[in-house]
């Protein structure tokens, strides 16, 4: 018997409007977990590496793991993946909330979207029950009345639903996944890949229940867990401030994004921080299933300009740097109405306000001018032309058409100098942390398999000291210094990714779980034993977490990534001009040393490619073969 998860993958035809199940055996589920690990494999096995990203032929996978449902915080997460149409390559993205354990409760641990409906529909899902049923009243609805509607039509308050915007229906290569209005899969433009299925959302209902395979003793770790995040210190700032908390420690440190990544540090930061955050616009806190961090924040505010209701949830710190920081913008009302007109229509909010940022640029070297611009003045600091220019990126118009393509082919576009300002890695633009001031973390970025990604790799600051201590377990002893870039910090970060990565294969929030937050490494380990019976152990969790990076990888080399897309942006190779880290910047030459000692140390060859060796030390010898078309 199957403890922890249900031995069931959901397929979906679209084209042929079919369905059918899948049932691989326990070994299938503990060689691949879940999340990354079922997106690597099929994508591998399914998707030919030819496939145009928004054709019938791309594969939209949604992935729960062996753990998620299980009532611990943190344990709710799912990740979604198929061919990007932002970078042509691997796409992962995972969010949070309760679509992932619904799924879970409904009979399914993924589901595998092949082909493209002839009209608009949604899937609906009750209790291992599937429909593929008319959408053509959903489409062009924001994601909000998309619920609403389809809480009316299922007849289910509790329904939980991902759904895709406007963004989304007009096929933008950033638009995202949203689900219950707060969580979002943001990264890779999944809301593309859905829209162009014609497949507007997926309704799901589960009453059913994960069976474990100690019942009693999940119930203790659980117990520990919660008291555990009660006093744990990353765990209460969280619980207290949520990730706005973030944003005066990285603005004082100097590797806050400002300015489309010219400087560190930005003089508004004070404005769009914590303390006025939540002294101003602040409603309550949100959460996630059975989460007792609570790290949301909601958020309100009675204006005419910038109207703000907390049903539509409120911004984190990502959104604060990208719509604030980034545009040199300090009105939080306009950044927090920004946010939030990106979750309604479906774009992502990193990517928009990197986009914006572009444009800005841009706009004030002479780039783009009025005649480029419908009339309009888009300098930096302007929190008017920030929202309109969301609009028109939605919908597609003017400036907007241009700008919604993605800085990298936005600047090809427009010519004239503007890829010297378009700063993206793989074709994803950067999330925001100055990779001058965590080094481990800008090589995360540069390797990743999504393009530029903050949360495939571990962050610098926090295993300074003692912090080191939480990397035990992991065999690395000596504590980070954030700054500096040599053959300690790539073993760093060759190790501390696959501490990271253990998130991403099990559903897990990074928040709550290995390596800084309430959750520990044995605890982890003894909690999956008891979950799923499986006499397992931190090594083979590890080992996984490498062969879904390894998958990656060869999914990338297929599709044509070369040693020259692991790389970093031209301003990470200047000297940061101002503020504590004046002068810190990466040597390019270097930095490419760096990156083949990586690769040496992944057993990999000088062009990044798993070796016979590697990939049958993980188990992935199937993948010797030469690959075929998608199966």
């Amino acid at each position: 018997m199957a403890f922890g998860y249900n031995g069931k993958i959901l397929q979906v035809n679209l084209s042929s409007k079919t369905t059918s199940v899948l049932e691989p055996d326990e070994k299938w589920y503990r060689t691949y977990f879940g999340g990354s690990g079922f997106i690597g494999r099929f994508l591998l096995t399914e998707v030919s590496p030819q496939v145009d990203p928004l054709g019938p032929e791309n594969v939209l996978i949604f992935a729960c793991s062996v753990v998620t449902g299980a009532p611990f915080s943190g344990f709710n997460r799912y990740a979604v993946g198929a061919k990007s149409p932002l970078t042509g390559g691997f796409a992962r993205t995972e969010a949070a909330g309760y679509f992932g354990p619904e799924l879970k409760f409904a009979g399914y641990d993924a589901i595998i979207i092949t082909g493209t409906a002839d009209s608009p529909v949604y899937l609906w899902i009750n209790d291992g029950k599937v429909e593929i049923r008319d959408g053509s009243g959903l489409w062009g609805l924001d994601n909000w009345e998309t619920l609403e509607r389809l809480r009316e039509e299922t007849g289910e308050q509790k329904v939980r639903v991902v759904s895709i915007g406007p963004a989304g229906e007009r096929l933008i290569p950033f638009a995202c996944l949203q689900n219950d209005l707060e969580h979002f899969n943001g990264r890779t433009g999944m809301g593309a890949v859905m829209g162009s299925k014609n497949l507007k959302a997926i309704a799901v209902r589960g009453t059913g229940k994960m069976e474990m395979a100690d019942p009693e003793k999940v119930k203790e770790l659980s117990k520990w867990h919660r008291e555990r995040i009660k006093t744990h210190p990353p765990n209460v700032g969280l619980t207290k401030v949520g990730t706005p908390g973030l944003v005066q420690g990285v603005n004082a440190a100097g590797f806050l994004t400002t300015r489309n990544f010219k400087e560190g540090q930005f003089e508004g930061a004070e404005k769009l921080a914590a303390e006025n955050y939540h002294n101003t616009i602040f409603a309550s806190r949100g959460t996630c299933w059975h989460c007792t961090v609570a790290c949301k924040r909601q958020v309100v505010l009675d204006d005419p300009q910038y109207p703000l209701d907390k049903r539509f949830g409120g911004p984190e710190y990502e959104a604060l740097a990208a719509l604030g920081a980034l545009l040199a913008i300090d009105n939080l009302p306009a950044v927090a109405y920004g946010n939030q007109l990106c979750n309604l229509l479906g774009l992502d909010v990193i990517s928009t306000g990197a986009v914006i940022a572009f444009a800005m640029e841009c706009f004030e070297e002479g780039i783009l001018t009025e005649a480029d611009t419908e009339g309009k003045s888009i300098k930096f600091g302007d929190a008017q032309a920030m929202v309109w220019l969301i609009r028109r990126i939605a919908e597609r118009k003017g400036i907007g058409e241009v700008l919604s393509r993605g800085v990298k082919k936005a600047a090809e576009s427009i010519g004239r100098g503007a890829e010297r300002y378009a700063f993206h890695i793989k074709g994803q633009e950067l999330a925001f942390h100055d990779g001058r001031g965590k080094t481990g973390m800008g090589m995360g970025f540069a390797l990743s398999p999504t393009g530029a990604d903050h949360i495939e790799t571990p962050h610098d600051v926090a295993f300074q000291g003692e912090g080191i201590s939480k990397l035990y377990p992991m065999g690395l002893l000596d504590p980070v210094v954030p700054v500096k870039t040599d053959a300690a910090k790539v073993r760093f970060f060759y190790i501390g990714q696959k501490a990271w990565g253990i998130n991403n294969l099990l559903g897990l929030c990074n928040f709550c779980s290995v390596p800084i937050h309430a959750m520990t490494f044995p605890k982890l380990v003894d909690t999956i034993q008891a979950i799923t019976g499986w006499e397992t152990s931190l090594y083979e969790i590890v080992l996984g977490v490498e062969r879904a990076n390894v998958m990656a990888r060869v999914f990338n080399n297929r599709c044509g990534f070369t040693p020259d897309d692991d790389t970093l942006i031209r301003r990470w190779f200047e000297k940061m001009p101002s503020g504590p880290l004046k002068g810190a910047h990466f040597d390019p030459t270097e930095f490419r040393g760096w990156i083949q000692l990586y690769y040496d140390m992944s057993g990999w060859d000088t062009q990044g490619r798993p070796t016979p060796g590697k990939l049958v030390e993980l188990g992935l010898d199937w993948l010797l073969e030469e690959p075929s078309e998608a199966v």
